[in-house]
């Protein structure tokens, strides 16, 4: 727990933990941008093994394409950005997973994960998951112990970003490289091909923006500067902390 001396402002995150959140942040930010460039460059989705311009697609993007041979509609085709934005893709994923790894390292070792995003049995129940819900949904103002530790809501969605949709983006991105396909067919074939794949990448990837786009907005609405500074500079403003919930 942070130091709880009257009159100090306290930790509230640990060193690795911002040093992650901003490296993480820069990389998600490069493969999103870098991931829509080469989304424009074939906005058609496949199940399976191989898919093309003359396959039937699962389904498509109403997208324009950067590439002319790829059957959009639109009688126009898109400058094709997709060289530089592969090769900053790949790297920025890289940065993704050394960031990652060793987060993952110390938040097991030094307790992170437990202490600060695992739920407590007493506190974790459907019926305190369904009001903790609602209460988000009403956009009420932040309560003062939401300085100090995530509640529950938050805490379940943190844990399936970090162990699930994060891997999932990881694992769906190597099953589309040619190089790991011929080395480690199993990462390719679990999802039942390249194309499926792709598929699945497209689909976490949106769930990634769309928490994205929330976690902004709530930060924005507890109080950005409050926020993003607990973030940089490890504490949090309240000098009081609150145990747990």
């Amino acid at each position: 727990m942070p130091d709880s001396v009257e009159g100090r402002n306290p930790i509230r995150h640990a060193l690795f933990v911002r040093v992650a959140h901003w490296l993480t942040a820069l990389a998600f930010l490069a493969l999103l941008v870098t991931g829509v460039e080469i989304l424009l460059s074939h906005p058609r989705f496949y199940w399976g093994e191989s898919g093309n311009a003359l396959s039937t697609p699962l389904f498509k993007l109403p997208l324009p394409a950067s590439r002319a041979t790829v059957p959009t509609g639109y009688g126009y085709v898109l400058p094709d950005q997709n060289g530089w934005s592969r090769a900053l893709h790949f790297q920025a994923a890289w940065l993704l997973v050394l960031t990652a790894l060793p987060y993952l390292a110390l938040g097991l070792f030094r307790g992170h994960f437990r202490r600060d995003l695992l739920p407590t049995r007493a506190g974790f129940s459907l019926r305190a998951l369904a009001a903790s819900l609602a209460r988000h949904l009403r956009f009420p103002p932040p309560a003062p112990e939401e300085a100090w530790s995530y509640n529950l809501l938050q805490r379940i969605t943190y844990l399936k970003v970090i162990f699930l949709l994060f891997p999932l983006a990881i694992w769906t991105g190597l099953a589309m490289s040619p190089a790991v396909a011929s080395a480690l067919p199993f990462v390719v074939t679990v999802w039942g091909g390249q194309q499926s794949a792709r598929t699945l990448h497209f689909f976490v990837s949106i769930s990634l923006s769309a928490f994205l786009v929330i976690h902004i907005v709530m930060v924005v609405r507890a109080g950005f500067r409050d926020r993003v500074r607990a973030m940089l500079t490890g504490r949090a403003t309240a000098t009081t902390p609150k145990e747990p919930v």
